[in-house]
């Protein structure tokens, strides 16, 4: 019994110094000033979004925590207020798995709030099935969306060259978040070790959000793909213009946008599952 406690104590010190001599030490990184600036982050209760508003808060900014989950939100809100001694910190109802949802957090938003500065569209899922308005949530769909991703930000800077919007899309690197309980079971045995031995933790993943979220400079670059080396050149379909234009109309279809007119068209079919 004693070797065998030796071995395994031996085994998880091993297990610790490699995940520490695998990964870099963390940049230092000045903050900025965000007092009077207000932020919306997806998926705010946990993860990369957790991590990213905690950050914006400790830079004084105004953060929304945009999550499904009520008693995850209050929480992390609660949380982040008490660690931070920044009371501008309140969650909002989102669930991006329903338009409907969408619609209503935009509609008390913009009742309530007189400015937003920053959006974070940090939630993600992987969770199969389809959501209420028949999107379909499988992995391959899941990895699909990150494409999406590079094109619509790519997109959005197109039409908004002439305004002070600008948007960025962010790989924050292989994170060890919640996302992976979403994996198969057979995998999580080793998914899991794996994760925690050489995956970023959420506050090292959020490094490169904040990054592009409040540096100054990168307005230039708006519209760019980015990871923690800077911006980077995605896939050659991440750089066809053509089908960044055919992603943005074709979403404004599925989710019934015409213009700047918000709400369901009448001849917007929800989207077949896959």
């Amino acid at each position: 019994m004693g070797w065998a406690l030796l071995c395994v104590g031996l085994l998880l010190a091993l297990y610790t110094l490699l995940r520490h001599g695998l990964r870099s030490a963390p940049r230092p990184r000045a903050r900025p000033a965000l007092r009077g600036r207000t932020a919306i982050v997806t998926g705010g209760s946990s993860g990369i979004g957790a991590a990213t508003a905690l950050e914006l808060a400790r830079c004084g900014a105004r953060v929304i925590l945009a999550t499904r989950n009520a008693l995850r939100g209050e929480a992390a809100a609660s949380r982040i207020r008490t660690e931070t001694g920044n009371e501008e910190v309140r969650f909002m109802h989102l669930d991006l798995a329903s338009l409907r949802s969408v619609r209503a957090f935009a509609s008390t938003f913009l009742r309530q709030e007189p400015h937003l500065h920053l959006l974070i569209n940090n939630a993600g899922v992987s969770a199969g099935g389809t959501t209420e308005d028949g999107f379909s949530l499988p992995f391959q769909d899941y990895c699909d969306s990150k494409l999406a991703n590079v094109l619509h930000a790519r997109e959005l800077a197109t039409r908004e060259q002439d305004t002070q919007v600008t948007c960025y899309a962010v790989h924050p690197g292989f994170v060890n978040t919640a996302l992976f309980r979403y994996a198969p079971l057979w995998l999580k045995p080793l998914l899991l070790p794996l994760a925690w031995l050489l995956f970023l933790d959420p506050s090292e993943g959020a490094r490169v959000v904040l990054d592009c979220a409040t540096r100054d400079g990168l307005e230039p670059l708006s519209g760019r793909y980015f990871t923690d080396s800077g911006p980077q050149q995605p896939w050659p379909r991440g750089r066809d213009d053509r089908l960044a234009q055919a992603l943005w109309e074709g979403s404004e279809r599925l989710v019934g946008l015409r213009g700047d007119e918000v709400g369901p068209s009448p001849a917007a079919p929800a989207a077949p599952a896959q």
